[in-house]
């Protein structure tokens, strides 16, 4: 009778060691399921990150390119602007409907700005090919001082006072004379965040 106990014991107990390793197995095996849901979870959304990534890029892009095309068919309008306003007589460019029509211009080169557009200044500037495109070369020679009659004791000094001005205006004049340096603007050239839009078409100096 207590054999039949003990061996209905040992079988019970050999029961729950079975349990406990079925168990365990059932853990790991979940654990296993578990980590590659969760590896394959994380690939599918970096994936899905990567690919918002690309096509915020290409969007954006896209508006950027867009927005580039229309700014450039708006800077010819503004060429015509700068030729008329050269060609105007002075005693015009006081009159009301004139500055009306001027002021347009001054709106778009406003609305540009705030875009983050400007102008390239190159006058007087040394030639960057970078914002500037040459059409050409102008020589300058230096102005030939006239003959002049004697002059009296009272003119030289006179003239001795002046020296230092003179000298002066002659190094800023001379400066506009150097080789390289931009003497005419043919075509106003456009700046986007620091970066050219469209080259400013230049002479400069042989």
């Amino acid at each position: 009778m207590t054999g039949d106990i003990e061996e209905k014991n040992k079988i019970e107990d050999n029961k729950r060691e079975l349990s406990l390793e079925d168990l365990k197995k059932k853990l790991e095996e979940c654990q296993k399921l578990k980590d590659e849901y969760l590896a394959s979870w994380q690939r599918e959304r970096a994936d899905f990150l990567n690919y918002k990534k690309d096509e915020f890029k290409r969007i954006e892009g896209f508006f950027k390119y867009a927005g580039q095309e229309l700014i450039l068919k708006i800077l010819p309008i503004l060429d015509n602007f700068d030729v008329a306003e050269k060609k105007l007589p002075e005693e015009l460019k006081k009159n009301e409907n004139v500055k009306g029509i001027l002021q347009i211009k001054k709106q778009v080169l406003d609305f540009l700005k705030n875009l983050g557009i400007e102008s390239i200044d190159c006058l007087g500037k040394k030639f960057d090919p970078n914002f500037m495109e040459a059409t050409g070369e102008v020589e300058v020679k230096p102005a030939s001082a006239p003959a002049s009659a004697p002059a009296s004791a009272e003119a030289l000094a006179g003239k001795e006072s002046l020296a230092g001005k003179e000298s002066l205006a002659g190094k800023s004049a001379g400066k506009d004379k150097e080789s390289g340096i931009v003497i005419e603007e043919i075509q106003k050239g456009y700046k986007i965040q620091g970066k050219v839009l469209r080259p400013a078409r230049v002479k400069v100096v042989k």
